[in-house]
């Protein structure tokens, strides 16, 4: 749908018309036009707004919204949320394996080799991430996002016959291409539906999977671990059943998740025309469905795209640890394997609950750079407590601590994921500068990962110093970053806002998709 759609507005009634010549001395300047005075200037609206049948209009409108976006929302995030956990259970079920029995079975015994298959996955998913955000942007979403599924699924499902270290790098390799082509292309997805205001709690719901991810990750292994006496070890079982319902999943996707506002059967008409006009107040519909190849370069030459792209990287590094390490920290507490397992269930708890506390209060203020810096500053004082605290024969208080501390690392590696995303996705003006800003935050803001696998060998345990120094080194060099991004960000909307008279009436059409986030009227979310 190429239209710019916008919902019908009465006319006002001959007493309520205002005569010129009174009204010209209340005429003062806002934005770049000009409104009478004591009107809602916010919304570019008139007196007639707050007339009985004016405010009927919007309390009505209020309702249609509500209804749309909980029809959005049992919709698409279902499919969101499975995903994800799906993704993660499939991505971070090898430090499960590796406790029950992979690393001997298949990895020599080796800790180089665990590294070397965990950086496998970050590999391709690096390479591929612009690529596989793209392809979203150039077909239908709901089909890419599927054919990825499908295709880390069959990967991580292969990986139980895996009888050698090479067989089980090249199914995480194909796990990380499966992967490159969902993770960020499902931000995307939701940037389609979803106004800025409501997007960073969508993208929290469908990232809180990976936390839930966690979570059930710990109680599924010790419910395998818990088998005995089987034929299959322990660890093949374990990909199996995580393998296998993905695959399944994935095909349900491609059926059945809505593709697009402009053509979903989903939508009826009027639903349609709602959800085009509040993306239209703030210019996110375009006429064409392809790759738009000046938004790519846009974001490719544009410094900002880069240094949120290293903040990512640094919460990458701490989220990498978490994810290929965390069982084996907990272990070191002096617990068995199967007690692991089930002991890195609360830290994923409270994770969740804080991220989407967090990110529904970022949508409501609008702000992403101070909450980001916010789980920085608690990634920083999780590592430090893992630092300082001793490791063996510690006392209650000490165990305290450092559980305390777990708790916090994995709360930083999940909580930022949402809110960064969100961030880079509202400080683009076009769609395919949108869909490339998404990927590259992979691109680069995976590389750190890669250096995650190799911080903590078994030699150094159970204290880690090394993966602690290297962590609290890369979390305080995120918080720099985003303390400075959000100044920016700030400085520049309030030049914008003096070169430009103020911001413009909400609903005020912006040229981003030939201007970008350089268009006049486009401001960038702090």
């Amino acid at each position: 749908m190429s239209k710019h759609v916008s919902l019908p507005v009465e006319e006002k009634p001959y007493e309520q018309q205002i005569d010129h010549a009174d009204a010209e001395s209340n005429l003062h300047q806002i934005g770049t036009r000009t409104t009478l005075a004591g009107t809602e200037t916010e919304k570019g609206s008139t007196r007639y707004a707050n007339s009985e049948t004016g405010l009927a209009f919007i309390e009505e409108n209020k309702k249609a919204e509500r209804k749309l976006l909980l029809k959005l929302d049992l919709a698409i995030l279902p499919f969101a949320v499975l995903l994800y956990l799906s993704a993660y259970l499939d991505r971070g079920n090898l430090a499960n394996a590796r406790l029950q029995g992979l690393q001997k079975t298949v990895l020599d015994n080796k800790d180089n080799n665990y590294s070397i298959a965990l950086s496998m996955f970050f590999v391709t998913y690096i390479v591929f991430s612009v690529p596989g955000t793209l392809l979203a942007r150039q077909f239908l979403p709901s089909r890419s996002i599927a054919c990825g599924a499908l295709l880390w699924s069959v990967a991580a499902s292969c990986q139980s016959a895996v009888q050698n270290p090479a067989g089980l790098y090249v199914c995480r390799l194909f796990v990380g291409i499966g992967e490159a082509m969902f993770g960020q292309a499902m931000a995307l997805h939701l940037s389609y539906w979803y106004c800025k205001s409501d997007l960073s709690k969508r993208v929290g719901l469908f990232i809180s999977a990976g936390a839930l991810a966690g979570a059930f990750g710990g109680l599924l292994s010790f419910g395998v671990s818990s088998i005995k006496h089987s034929k299959i070890p322990q660890w093949r079982i374990l990909f199996l059943i995580e393998g296998i319902p993905s695959v399944v999943l994935a095909i349900c996707t491609f059926l059945f998740m809505p593709t697009r506002p402009e053509t979903s059967r989903y939508l009826n008409e009027e639903e349609r025309t709602l959800c085009l006009t509040r993306l239209n107040a703030e210019s996110n519909v375009e006429h064409s469905t392809g790759i738009e190849w000046g938004g790519v370069r846009r974001c490719l030459t544009d410094w900002k795209t880069y240094v949120i792209s290293l903040a990512y990287s640094c919460m990458n590094l701490n989220l990498g640890s978490v994810g290929g390490f965390l069982p084996t920290i907990i272990k070191g507490f002096g617990y068995s394997n199967a007690k692991a397992q089930l002991f890195t269930v609360p830290p994923y708890a409270v994770a969740l609950v804080f991220m989407l506390l967090l990110t529904t209060f970022s949508d409501k203020k609008q702000s992403r750079g101070i909450p980001v810096a916010v789980v920085f500053v608690l990634g920083l004082v999780g590592w430090a407590i893992l630092l300082s605290v001793p490791a063996s024969h510690i006392t209650h208080s000490q165990y305290s601590a450092r559980y305390f501390a777990c708790c916090l690392i994995v709360t930083a590696g999940y909580t930022n994921i949402p809110l960064i995303i969100s961030w880079q996705s509202g400080c683009t003006g076009s769609q395919s500068q949108r869909a490339t800003s998404l990927g590259m935050l992979n691109s680069v803001g995976q590389c750190l990962s890669l250096l995650a696998a190799f911080l903590f060998p078994s030699k150094e345990g159970p204290q880690y110093r090394k993966g602690a120094i290297v962590n609290i080194a890369f979390q305080a060099l995120g918080l720099i970053l985003v303390l400075a991004m959000t100044m920016y960000y700030r400085y520049e909307n309030k030049r914008r806002d003096k070169v430009e008279g103020g911001r413009p009436p909400k609903g005020t059409p912006i040229n981003v998709v030939e201007e970008y986030d350089l268009a006049p009227g486009f401001r960038y979310v702090p």
